[in-house]
């Protein structure tokens, strides 16, 4: 199997800024914490801006926690806090369209992190409209996250995490989402089977990876 690598056309000791949005409060951990993990342990610094839609009271606490606690490594994090309601989004489109707008003057990110434009939540599911339609010229990979209707889908993109990096991300969700515990489906089970899975579709060498949806990828080629 081969295995192309890519990176943003950023100078390779530049800051890698990635936006990170998640419509809960843990739903980006659930995601992409194992990437964001690695990479924010690997030499080039890593700059994350990291946006949960609905987070008051008890998960707006949990939600500002976990990331402080996830990207210690990081070279910078900034977090923002919105306080739409759970699972009215659609309702509450203008206000969170307007949301978007602010964010995009304020965020320059080499890489976006988002929901699944086909996740059948529909605060997931609007987080991934508004996200595609305020930047359009971005790398943008789509999280998957399990649930009961069973919308995974086919993932195309294949990020390797090594084993320690997995269950340190279990540790940290089972850690950082007591509101969530009470769910069946929050469970280490779940989150290291999904992982094993995307592992054997990867190749991975660690039996272990995280996967991802992307719509559009550019390639350049340097002649030298």
């Amino acid at each position: 199997m081969s295995v192309l690598q890519l990176a943003p056309a950023t100078a390779a000791d530049a800051p890698l800024h990635v936006l990170c949005i998640g419509a809960h409060s843990d739903d980006i951990e659930i995601g992409c914490a194992g990437t964001l993990l690695q990479w924010a342990a690997g030499p080039r610094p890593l700059h994350v801006t990291w946006v949960v839609l609905s987070a008051e009271g008890a998960r707006g606490d949990e939600a500002r926690r976990s990331a402080t606690g996830l990207l210690r490594r990081a070279a910078k994090l900034e977090v923002e806090l919105g306080r739409f309601t759970d699972s009215q989004f659609p309702a509450q489109y203008p206000e969170v369209k307007a949301f978007f707008e602010s964010l995009k003057a304020r965020a320059r990110p080499d890489i976006i992190f988002t929901h699944r434009l086909e996740d059948r939540h529909q605060d997931h599911r609007l987080a991934a409209e508004l996200t595609w339609n305020t930047w359009r010229d971005h790398l943008v990979l789509e999280y998957e996250i399990v649930k009961y209707e069973g919308d995974l889908g086919h993932p195309n993109v294949f990020v390797p995490v090594s084993v320690a990096a997995l269950r340190r991300k279990v540790s940290h969700l089972r850690k950082h989402f007591g509101t969530q515990r009470s769910k069946d489906w929050f469970s280490d089970d779940t989150f290291t089977g999904l992982a094993r899975v995307r592992g054997v579709e990867a190749r991975s060498r660690t039996g272990c990876a995280e996967a991802f949806h992307a719509r559009k990828i550019t390639l350049s080629t340097v002649v030298s």
